[in-house]
Formats: structure tokens, sequence, C-alpha cells
């Protein structure tokens, strides 16, 4: 024990070496596996000593409950995914300034898989359902391509958005005359009951 401790068989203690005056040299604290081993002669300031190691154990506890619980909420929060399946409504400016085009989308998520289907008025105001593709859900962000055929062309449409509980917030990427567009998008979870 002399090597352990020093020449006197003891070391300043933990209260002394943090600057606790009034500690008398003889008396040496060390950690042994998160327990306090308190060495000491007979002292009669032995007890503040004891008071002192048990305030650091105390605080290092509290911290360790601290850190469980924060790393907790982090893996809870990791867990937790947005589910898009639903129908989603939003409306866009009519053509040539006529009333807006409800819009309705349809997904469903099985697995990592996400599919769906958009309808939009046609002509004589019947629903033209169109499928999407390269549907992608990743954390809460969604993406997926819709394209649709006008007097023999196609024209595709590439959809982004951040997944809430009620709203899909994003942008909508087309192309028009040649040239690269885009637009806000928002969707509005359908809530109706049928």
């Amino acid at each position: 024990m002399g090597d352990a401790f020093g020449k006197s068989g003891h070391t300043k203690s933990f209260c002394n070496r943090r600057g606790v005056s009034g500690v008398p040299t003889n008396t040496a604290v060390r950690f042994n596996n998160l327990r306090a081993v308190v060495l000491y002669r007979q002292n009669p300031q032995s007890s503040f000593i004891i008071k002192c190691m048990r305030k650091t154990l105390t605080a290092f506890v509290k911290l360790g409950i601290v850190a469980v619980l924060a790393l907790g909420a982090v893996v809870q929060a990791q867990d937790k995914k947005v589910d898009p399946t639903g129908k989603w409504t939003w409306t866009t400016p009519g053509r040539n300034g006529g009333p807006d085009r409800k819009m309705t989308l349809t997904l469903k998520v099985d697995g990592e898989k996400l599919t769906g289907k958009l309808a939009s008025p046609g002509r004589e105001g019947q629903a033209v359902e169109t499928e999407i593709s390269d549907a992608k859900l990743k954390g809460e962000e969604v993406t997926f391509s819709v394209t649709r055929e006008f007097n023999g062309n196609k024209m595709t449409s590439k959809y982004n958005g951040k997944v809430s509980a009620d709203a899909i917030k994003g942008k909508i990427e087309f192309e028009r005359n040649g040239e690269k567009q885009s637009r806000d998008w928002e969707a509005k979870r359908d809530t109706e009951k049928k």
C-alpha cells in the first residue's frame, strides 16, 4: 500500500485536491469501480470527507440518469417514422382563369415500398387517375413522379415534400415549353369519413 499511496502510505484527499482547506493530508480517497473507498486514520474531520464523496457520487449518478434519458429520447425520435398512407388533397389554379381544380393523391406504404395514384379533374368533370412512379419515402421526405399524356405528348411532374401529421409541403418540378419550372405544393390530409 505504500507504493499506491505514496511514501507515507497516504495521499492528499480528493476534497483537498479540489482546494478544500482544513482536511489533513494523511487522508486518502480513491475511486474503485464507482465505489468511493475512504481510507483514513482516526480523524475528527473524516465525516467531512465522506460527505464530499457522497456529493461527488450523487453528481455522477444524476449525470448518468440525464445521459440515459437523453439517449432514450434520441432513439425514440429516430424510430418514429411518418406514415403518409391515406388521401391528400390540394387545389391548383384552373386553366385560362377557370375554377380551381381539386387534386387527390392516394398514398400507401407497404414495408419500404411507396405506391399511389393521383386523381385530377378531366374533361366534363370526370376524375382521371394516374399511377405515381419512382416513389420513395426517406425519413420525412417523400418523392414521386406523375406522367400524363396530352394530345400524344407525355408530361412528367416530379413531386417532393416533407410529410407531417396533416400536411405535405414541398415543390413540383415540371417542364413547359422546353424550360424547367417549379412551384410550391402543399397537400392536406383528407380526414373526411365516407
